[in-house]
């Protein structure tokens, strides 16, 4: 094959995956995939051992899902946002590292729709069919911002050269390609498609987070990696108004409210089967208990409240362009910085009550319930929401736009 065209040097290492026809069937595999994996979530080996989910990841893309945006036109379901967002949700109320694992991949495969070419949207589509997994080589810990990157690509003789090092490598250690953004010689930023065993490219497994502590988000080693053009997408996504920003910033949302949403039924379950009342509150079950009772409906109604934002975004981008005026996005943006405000705040109040509310027995060790504020204390790090809230400030009282990156 001339290597002007895109091609893959090393072998598909897995069977070949199911493909999902369609958003209903979409949901149903993701219900049947989280009971399995909310079975092994609450084990604390594998939490405190840090246990990565290789057989999980395998049994996950091979199910078809990791796919499910493919657009229709070339052989994919073409799913909703609203479907995407909700089997996300799903996955993270059953184990949220499993459902972080994929959510830079989803942002990758929307970077080939926005910017790839005919032959490189042909070629990664069909591999991603086959179930080819994406992992992200992005960020960067050591640069005075989060814009600046010591990541460089360089132009050489038979096409370029990549170097640098990154962090917070998503998806990674389990990726058959990785995205690695680096900036080239007018600093404007590029994004490279890389094989995973291209010689010089590393991924470390070295996470070692309080929560989120399965999705190996460790570091990436770029050592004079040689890529060629076909490889290589510009930035121009995040330069014209469209939705790659909301659409990756949904996804993190739609893990939060999961986190949520499982740290709320766990304290339900306490509280009916094993929590005891106060010895002031005059009943003689922890569910009869009035001030617990006011404290669970308050967390339900920001618990509807946040997924019915999230839903609502995810609605907003279902209606609109892919590419699509300032105002447009700026709008969708904002929609998103809503929901995900709201998600975050709720994964962290339901994760921290559970502990209040069920009382002192929830708090020992085995039944490793203090997973869930880990979970959602990490992964809401992810972006500042203190920003989210000044941005709609700033949109609703003075028509400013949001800024347009990947965390907005």
């Amino acid at each position: 094959m001339s290597a002007a065209l895109p091609h893959r040097v090393h072998p598909f290492p897995r069977p070949q995956a199911h493909r999902i026809a369609s958003d209903a069937e979409a949901l149903a595999v993701a219900d049947g995939l989280a009971a399995g994996f909310a079975q092994d979530a609450a084990r604390r080996d594998r939490d405190r051992e840090r246990v990565l989910p290789v057989s999980e990841i395998d049994r996950f893309s091979a199910s078809g899902l990791w796919a499910i945006t493919v657009p229709k036109t070339h052989g994919g379901a073409g799913v909703s946002q609203r479907t995407l967002v909700e089997v996300f949700r799903r996955i993270a109320q059953a184990d949220p590292s499993i459902a972080q694992i994929p959510q830079s991949h989803f942002t990758l495969v929307h970077a080939l729709a926005l910017d790839g070419t005919p032959a490189q949207q042909a070629f990664f589509f069909a591999e991603l069919l086959a179930g080819v997994r994406f992992g992200n080589a992005v960020s960067e810990r050591d640069t005075p911002s989060l814009r600046a990157s010591g990541t460089r690509i360089v132009a050489v003789d038979k096409g370029f050269v990549v170097r640098g090092r990154k962090f917070y490598a998503t998806g990674a250690l389990f990726a058959d390609w990785i995205g690695v953004s680096a900036r080239d010689i007018d600093d404007q930023p590029r994004l490279a498609f890389v094989e995973s065993e291209t010689p010089g490219l590393e991924v470390i497994d070295d996470w070692d987070a309080i929560g989120q502590r399965t999705t190996a988000s460790g570091s990436v080693r770029i050592d004079e990696v040689a890529v060629e053009s076909w490889q290589l997408l510009d930035g121009s996504r995040f330069v014209q108004p469209t939705l790659a920003g909301p659409a990756s910033q949904l996804l993190q949302a739609a893990i939060d409210a999961g986190i949520a949403r499982a740290a709320l039924a766990d304290t339900l379950a306490w509280v009916r089967e094993r929590s005891r009342p106060w010895i002031d509150s005059g009943v003689e079950r922890a569910a009869l208990d009035p001030l617990t009772l006011g404290e669970i409906g308050r967390l339900q109604v920001q618990l509807s409240a946040a997924e019915a934002l999230l839903e609502r975004a995810a609605g907003r981008l279902d209606d609109m362009p892919a590419r699509s005026t300032p105002a447009q996005a700026g709008a969708a943006s904002i929609t998103v910085a809503e929901a995900k405000a709201a998600t975050t705040e709720i994964a962290l109040a339901a994760s921290g009550k559970l502990f209040e509310l069920a009382g002192t027995q929830a708090a020992l060790s085995g039944p490793n319930l203090d997973r869930h504020w880990r979970n959602a204390r990490i992964h809401t790090l992810h972006d500042p929401v203190r920003w989210k809230y000044h941005a709609i400030g700033a949109y609703q009282l003075n028509g400013t736009l949001p800024p347009h990156h990947l965390w907005f």
